[in-house]
């Protein structure tokens, strides 16, 4: 049997708990819930960072952001690549004679484009304002900056969206005809669900703001919690914003992953008709989630919140993904997908990657191996800021170098909005989670464990 062809499509800050089959009442996903109908939803998947870069990178180098470095965004005070020597998976899979596409955002190396990595073809997202020009459409409207707004000039399928959609399915029809000879991964970036959500009728107004409940960690008092979060909602000029300001933007948000969700049915629609549904493996994830009014804040940063690390993650492999599993195995989802994607092609997993392979989970089996997962956080344009966060079923613990530790029992506590660290009564448990978080650091050779932090860590000598 030939190899199997790999579908990656990838969103950006999309929350795990935006989506019908993870729950939510009001958005509408029909096609990523089929998506996980036909094959298996991992509900326990988290990004290793909650950045762009940081996450992409982790993604294409299948290791930690301790190991290769690339911590933060452009334009902010460490924009830098990866550390040099790293093998990525796209550079193995084309050695391998895999057939390789992106369309869409890169946002994994300003200086070195996707076609020095393997690929064979880009189409940038930088090509549909030109498109859009071409078409006589005026440009995407941006007068309501960050919070959205209605596009009346455009259908759906020509949002940027729609665009990136028909470049995928072009791209499709292009190589159905030589599979049986190549293989191919083909991977949509794209740069939505992230605010600001501009968008066209009828996903504009399909979702009645009346009827958007508040998130779980809405509102929080930001009691003995680091100031660096009161400091966010204040640098956005969010402090007296009420849940009548957050839901016509949540509604948005939510209309966003919808016109999502109707583009991903066009790709698994082209996917049929081509016959190519039966030899592909389709992977939908994000690169992290997003705070939309989560703890009254917004975007993702100096937080490490459920909101921003918990991430939506659906694998469907007909024949080989035991279909309408639900997975709750604690998923480093970046690295665990780069180290699949590996296993896919039949090439050997390189040892600086960090991940597991997701394979062994998609018949029915739920132990990895993982009592718990971390995330981290080094800073971005409001500076550098080093958090390292991990959870298990019951507690997370977030230790801030800089400010006041963080522990949540989430099973009481899903919200995240009292914070344990200080309580008595949590001694043992804050002191068990900073040892495990110790372990991990020595697992994984991060530069932050030194003398000093391992004092604070181990000896409790930490706020």
């Amino acid at each position: 049997m030939p190899r199997s062809n790999i579908l990656l499509i990838h969103s950006d800050q999309h929350r795990f708990d935006c989506l019908g089959v993870n729950g939510h009442p009001l958005v509408q996903t029909p096609n990523l819930d089929r998506l996980a109908h036909d094959g298996v939803n991992f509900t326990s998947a988290y990004t290793p960072a909650p950045v762009c870069v940081p996450s992409r990178n982790s993604l294409h180098f299948g290791c930690w952001p301790t190991r290769h470095l690339a911590i933060a965004n452009e334009g902010t005070e460490a924009p830098r690549p990866a550390r040099e020597g790293l093998t990525s998976f796209p550079e193995l899979l084309s050695k391998s004679g895999y057939y390789l596409a992106c369309v869409g955002k890169w946002q994994v190396n300003e200086h070195r484009g996707p076609l020095e990595f393997g690929y064979n073809r880009h189409i940038a997202d930088t090509e549909y304002g030109k498109w859009r020009a071409a078409q006589s459409l005026p440009p995407v409207p941006h007068q309501n900056s960050f919070w959205g707004e209605l596009d009346p000039w455009v259908e759906p399928n020509q949002t940027a969206l729609g665009w990136g959609a028909s470049q995928v399915v072009e791209l499709l029809e292009e190589r159905a005809g030589r599979v049986c000879e190549q293989p191919f991964f083909i991977r949509w970036d794209t740069n939505e669900p992230h605010l600001p959500n501009i968008l066209p009728e009828p996903y504009y107004s399909q979702i009645d703001p009346a009827l958007v409940a508040p998130w779980p960690s809405f509102p929080d008092p930001l009691l003995a919690k680091p100031y660096i979060q009161a400091q966010q909602r204040r640098s956005w000029q969010l402090d007296d914003w009420g849940w009548e300001r957050w839901a016509p933007i949540v509604a948005r948000y939510l209309g966003q992953i919808s016109l999502l969700d109707a583009q991903v049915g066009r790709i698994l629609g082209a996917l049929e008709r081509l016959g190519l549904s039966g030899n592909t493996m389709v992977v939908y994830s994000t690169d992290h989630g997003d705070l939309c009014g989560g703890h009254g804040m917004i975007d993702k940063h100096y937080v490490m919140y459920e909101d921003v690390t918990h991430v939506p993650l659906i694998i469907s492999w007909p024949g080989r993904a035991t279909a309408g599993t639900e997975n709750d195995s604690f998923v480093a989802h970046a690295l665990d997908l780069a180290a699949t994607f590996c296993e896919v092609a039949g090439v050997e997993v390189p040892a600086t990657f960090d991940g597991c392979s997701l394979i062994p989970l998609l018949d029915g089996h739920t132990g990895n191996g993982r009592k718990d997962i971390v995330s981290t956080y080094f800073g971005n344009q409001f500076g550098l800021y080093s958090q390292r966060m991990l959870r298990n079923r019951v507690f997370k613990y977030i230790w801030n170098l800089t400010a006041e530790d963080e522990l949540y029992q989430l099973d009481q506590d899903p919200g995240e909005l009292h914070n344990q660290a200080t309580n008595p009564a949590f001694r043992e448990a804050l002191a068990e989670m900073r040892l495990r978080l110790v372990a991990w650091m020595e697992e994984t050779h991060d530069p932050l464990l030194n003398v000093w932090t391992r004092a604070q860590l181990i000896g409790n000598h930490k706020v």
